[in-house]
């Protein structure tokens, strides 16, 4: 059974990669591949309580993720809908896309370690379709944005899901962490930035041009910046209240979005219906992609049932009994979680590794947390950000590897070793 669900796994993923040659929607292959690795496991467990448990177990987890990126998502299409981002674009004055890239590339890095970076990539991402009329430099924009929003969110402990983790699970502290990996984190976006400010080189930024088509409408300045400020507050204050109440961060964009909903249906009460209509969250709701919601869906569900028939763990433990060292295993983590999803490798690292044998602050838990964090940049499908970027874009799998994975290689082992070299000399 296991060779059975690893071969399906597998085919899910190549059939994922090579959506645009098949002209198989990713969402199609990511559903049909739970549907079957579920169905498989059902049957080859036999125990159908023991699944039913664990099938809520793993949906519940799904939904915490999906709720909170159906949340994120729609904030950032109310701030548009309301011209929010003009708050920012208006101040953007820059002529070349070489400056531009940096401006976003610390913009991302910095935002993702306060909000996370799935929320940071939906946020930037969403801007550059307001500041580059061409695709293709949008595309590579997008990557950078991952890399940044990945980089960013691996030395705060609110800033990646893995940290997360690992940080109320005691294997990090708050303050070890940032101290630790920003300068890491800060050489894993440094690297490839360098290359692609270099690459760009003096290319102008070409502005879009409005589809006189499209849509238009005007909002007040007051309506503008009350969107804006109050859609960011609401991302950046979710970790905030999961600090002070532990509940978990949808439940914050949840209430945050009620907010934001109560809000604007009061500004525009006095509007005609048409006006209004056009700038509520129930318009902004139907304009999220849901294609990708339904991609990440499946996604998480298939990768469950690696994470319950012990797949992982026994990987993990097989890369001890035949790697041994240390620093290596990680940076094999970290490579490894470019394909699957962080979360299950770094939850079945701190189940192979014990708080008694590496304690808190430790070279491994830190040292996790940077690989797992930044690794999954180096695939487009490898972490939520890279995901939420896809399906935003709609960057092919193809192009991502040609065109960013190894900027993101170069960043990955830059800071790795950069890490491993500081820790050997302070210690």
């Amino acid at each position: 059974m296991l060779t059975a669900l690893i071969l399906i796994f597998v085919l899910v993923y190549a059939a994922i990669a090579l959506e645009h040659p098949l002209r198989v929607n990713k969402s199609a292959t990511a559903l049909l591949g739970a549907g079957l690795l579920w169905t498989l496991y059902a049957l080859g467990q036999g125990d159908a309580h023991l699944v039913g448990e664990q099938l809520n177990e793993s949906l519940m987890s799904t939904a915490q993720i999906v709720f909170f990126l159906m949340g994120a998502m729609t904030i950032v299409e109310v701030v548009d809908a309301h011209n929010g981002f003009e708050v920012i674009t208006s101040r953007i004055k820059t002529t070349k896309l070489s400056s531009l890239m940096w401006m976003v590339g610390f913009v991302s890095f910095f935002l993702s370690s306060i909000l996370d970076n799935l929320t940071t990539t939906i946020v930037m991402v969403s801007l550059m379709k307001k500041l580059l009329d061409k695709r293709d430099d949008r595309l590579f924009f997008a990557g950078i944005i991952v890399i940044a929003a990945n980089a960013g969110g691996a030395w705060t402990p609110i800033g990646d899901v893995t940290t997360t983790m690992l940080w109320i699970g005691g294997q990090i502290t708050a303050l070890e962490i940032m101290k630790g990996l920003f300068i890491p984190s800060l050489i894993n976006l440094l690297v490839p930035l360098g290359i692609t400010a270099w690459i760009l080189g003096s290319r102008p930024v070409i502005a879009p041009q409005r589809d006189p088509n499209e849509e238009s409408f005007e909002t007040s300045a007051f309506e503008r910046n009350l969107m804006f400020f109050m859609g960011l507050s609401i991302l950046v204050l979710v970790p905030v209240f999961k600090t002070v109440t532990h509940l978990p961060p949808f439940m914050g964009i949840l209430f945050g979005l009620g907010i934001l909903w109560l809000v604007g249906d009061l500004v525009h009460r006095k509007k005609e219906d048409l006006d209004k209509q056009r700038l509520t969250l129930a318009r902004a709701l139907t304009r999220i992609d849901m294609s990708s919601i339904v991609f990440f869906i499946g996604i998480l569900l298939s990768v469950a049932v690696l994470e319950h028939t012990h797949i992982l763990s026994n990987i993990a433990g097989w890369l001890d009994k035949t790697v041994g060292r240390q620093d290596i295993i990680v940076m094999l983590i970290g490579l490894v979680s470019a394909v699957v999803d962080n979360v299950p490798l770094v939850a079945a690292s701190m189940g192979m590794y014990s708080l008694e044998q590496y304690p808190p602050d430790s070279f491994l838990w830190e040292f996790m947390a940077y690989c797992a964090g930044t690794g999954g940049s180096i695939l487009i499908i490898g972490s939520a950000a890279g995901v939420a970027a896809m399906g935003l874009e709609k960057i092919d799998f193809i192009w991502y590897v040609k065109k960013i994975s190894g900027l993101a290689l170069v960043g990955y082992f830059a800071g790795a070793i950069f890490y491993i070299i500081e820790y050997n000399l302070t210690h």
